[in-house]
């Protein structure tokens, strides 16, 4: 157990077996500081993978969805890693920082797509490939309040909607503020060295003591990822293409090859999904992953589903198309409990909502 696990467990965290904290203990209370004013997780399982040299954004740009050649300084874009069936590998967050391109991979993924990047690396490339998961530490702000909280630190926001990223200072020690894209409310991480993981951690439940700022846990995180209609490790997975994943604003149709761009460039122009994933409203909670039915016949697969502590029940599936429209009534599971489409999850293009 490092240092900062162990001081999530003398908080009266309960751990996962990676060293993150499941919950402190009162998960509703968790649950609505995340809605009211603002939660702090620790997210160092997500991997962080600094490429250095004039070639990084070239091999990224060849092996993944988005354009990155271009991005300004402190910019961030998402991007994908597909395989050449257009089946997801990873999913990143990039950052352009003077030091190089940050990425920000899934939980415990950072060492599986630092070994992908160094094995792309061809001769005439200059790029050095630094997996810095272990070296750094990394916490997120979410919450109506988290702008406040880092505006205490001293930045200049930018606006609402843009993924940017800063170089600030917290304990007297060098660090990383990102914006990242609403779960609930803002959405920030804060990298910095593993060493003063604590201390920073500290620092920043400090500043966000009058906004209500309290620590939480992965289990609350996951309510709210599905609640917000965002993909993770049950859909994040080969099994899916990213335009299923409603990931359209992930891919540039213009930019040059990468792995996968014909048939994900194929779909596009053809305007024509099989699948989309949607969000569920269900009178029972159903275990992912299961298996959804539309008039009797199998339509797709529930993967996720969680139950808020108010007894709100949330959930994510990817299902035809056909029975995507909001309003559907389905079923789910093998007691064929009853579910209806509330909404398409994340961006889908207008041929799927008209």
């Amino acid at each position: 157990m490092n240092e900062l696990s162990a001081f999530h467990q003398r908080m009266g965290a309960l751990l996962a077996a990676d060293g993150i904290p499941l919950h402190y203990g009162d998960l509703r209370s968790e649950y609505h500081a995340a809605l009211d004013g603002a939660i702090l997780l620790d997210r160092s399982h997500e991997g962080r993978i600094l490429l250095e040299g004039e070639s990084r954004f070239d091999l990224i740009n060849r092996m993944s969805t988005n354009e990155l050649v271009g991005m300004s300084l402190f910019e961030g874009r998402p991007t994908v890693f597909t395989n050449a069936n257009a089946r997801i590998l990873f999913r990143a967050m990039c950052y352009n920082l003077p030091g190089g391109l940050l990425m920000i991979s899934e939980p415990g993924q950072g060492r599986a797509l630092s070994e992908l990047l160094r094995r792309n690396i061809f001769y005439s490339d200059k790029v050095a490939v630094r997996d810095q998961s272990r070296s750094t530490a990394q916490f997120a702000i979410h919450g109506p309040n988290a702008d406040r909280i880092l505006a205490r630190v001293g930045l200049e926001l930018p606006p609402p909607t843009d993924c940017f990223a800063y170089e600030i200072a917290l304990d007297r020690t060098a660090a990383t503020a990102a914006r990242r894209r609403s779960i609930v409310g803002g959405h920030w991480v804060i990298i910095c060295p593993a060493a003063s993981a604590v201390a920073i951690y500290r620092q920043i439940l400090d500043l966000g003591q009058s906004f209500a700022l309290q620590p939480a846990g992965s289990l609350t995180y996951n309510v709210l990822r599905i609640r917000g209609g965002r993909p993770a490790g049950p859909e994040l997975s080969s099994e899916y293409i990213p335009l299923e994943l409603g990931l359209w604003d992930e891919v540039n149709f213009e930019k040059g090859c990468y792995t996968g761009q014909e048939i994900i460039a194929r779909m596009e122009s053809r305007q024509r999904l099989a699948k989309v994933m949607v969000s569920l409203e269900l009178t029972h909670l159903v275990k992912a992953p299961a298996i959804v039915y539309s008039d009797g016949k199998e339509c797709g697969k529930l993967t996720s589903s969680a139950a808020s502590p108010d007894g709100e029940i949330f959930a994510l599936a990817l299902i035809k198309t056909a029975s995507a429209r909001p309003g559907t009534v389905l079923e789910v599971g093998d007691a064929r409990r009853p579910a209806t489409v509330s909404d398409y999850a994340g961006l889908q293009p207008a041929f799927i909502t008209d």
